[in-house]
């Protein structure tokens, strides 16, 4: 029986990873197997990637090569890991997925949609998440929390960018959603961690009942 692809999309600071981890241990709890990932990331290639992508440097990247790094990143990830576990009836749930490079970099950086678009087409067509999670929250609130949650290393190149940008990035993640309705839900997280985890079980129970 095929598994499911379960994606966490948000700014950040709006919980993505902790929520991702709680529907996680739910759904251990429950005899599912889980594999948790991410994205840039998953895989040690993928992570690597990420590490370029993440990393502050004198040298500027300019948007069209963050774009095909999110999307190299992207192809290696979809398919050594991925979609070998959803065939396999896992179910991954990914913390991030292209949705993000609408939002970031379509919507952060103002690239063509066209040519986002483009690389979807080439990395993976016809390929989506099940059900994409959209926790949303007011800029200032997940700046407030990412900023309290970056460590030693101090904020990445993305955390770095101004408040400005993550208000263009979440007009877009909500854009998004407005559009595709039935795939990608909008989880209100403002809210405690606890009112917030039990939203999106309710939110995915249905695919549990669809599977049985």
């Amino acid at each position: 029986m095929r598994g499911r692809f379960i994606t966490f999309e948000g700014i950040e600071g709006v919980g993505k990873s902790t929520q991702l981890e709680r529907c996680a241990a739910w759904l251990d709890t429950l005899g599912v197997e889980v594999v948790r990932t991410r994205e840039p990331g998953g895989t040690p290639r993928a992570e690597r990637l990420r590490q370029l992508l993440l990393e502050r440097g004198d040298e500027p990247m300019p948007p069209p090569c963050e774009l095909l790094l999110m999307f190299a990143a992207r192809s290696t990830h979809l398919e050594n890991l991925v979609r070998p576990a959803v065939v396999r009836g896992a179910w991954v749930l990914c913390d991030r997925f292209t949705d993000a490079t609408y939002a970031y970099q379509g919507g952060g950086r103002g690239l063509p949609q066209r040519d986002i678009d483009s690389l979807v087409a080439a990395v993976h067509p016809g390929f989506w998440p099940d059900l994409t999670v959209l926790l949303d929250a007011p800029v200032d609130t997940g700046l407030t929390r990412a900023q309290t949650r970056n460590g030693v290393d101090g904020p990445d190149r993305f955390e770095s960018e101004r408040r400005e940008f993550f208000e263009r990035v979440r007009e877009a993640y909500l854009a998004r959603a407005s559009r595709e309705p039935q795939r990608l839900m909008v989880v209100d997280a403002s809210d405690g961690v606890e009112a917030v985890a039990l939203r999106i079980q309710a939110l995915i129970a249905p695919f549990l009942e669809a599977g049985r």
